[in-house]
């Protein structure tokens, strides 16, 4: 059913939170696990390449030593649009992501948000 997720990945404490059901999602499907890090052009934590770097590593050593193999990816741009590019570009089946930063009422849409609207195929929000 989910052949390919697309996890994407920033420095939040929610990353590594939502980490564990994309994991147990790729587990239970025997699903190819594509990790994302998005570098982002404004200043930032996300806007040092050698940072995204060493994240992308960890995550890739922190599936791996549970048992799962996962590609990574690195690209630049805007997180919202590039996820769903990358999603587009690798077929994904899901997006498994977290809520960080949903406002229901800000004027501003959230990355989340953003990727709910623009992804093409079903996208996994954990709380």
């Amino acid at each position: 059913m989910f052949e390919t997720v697309l996890f994407p990945i920033d420095q939040s404490r929610q990353t590594m939170e939502t980490a564990a059901v994309a994991l147990e999602l790729a587990k239970t499907h025997g699903s190819r696990l594509v990790v994302l890090s998005v570098v982002e052009a404004e200043e930032g934590a996300m806007h040092d390449a050698a940072a995204v770097a060493k994240l992308l590593e960890q995550a890739r050593a922190s599936f791996e030593q549970a048992g799962v193999a996962c590609e990574v990816l690195e690209r630049e741009g805007k997180p919202a649009f590039v996820i769903g590019d990358v999603a587009d570009e690798i077929n994904a089946d899901v997006i498994v992501m977290g809520t960080r930063g949903i406002s229901l009422e800000s004027n501003e849409p959230s990355t989340a948000a953003r990727v709910i609207q623009l992804a093409p195929c079903p996208v996994l929000v954990v709380p």
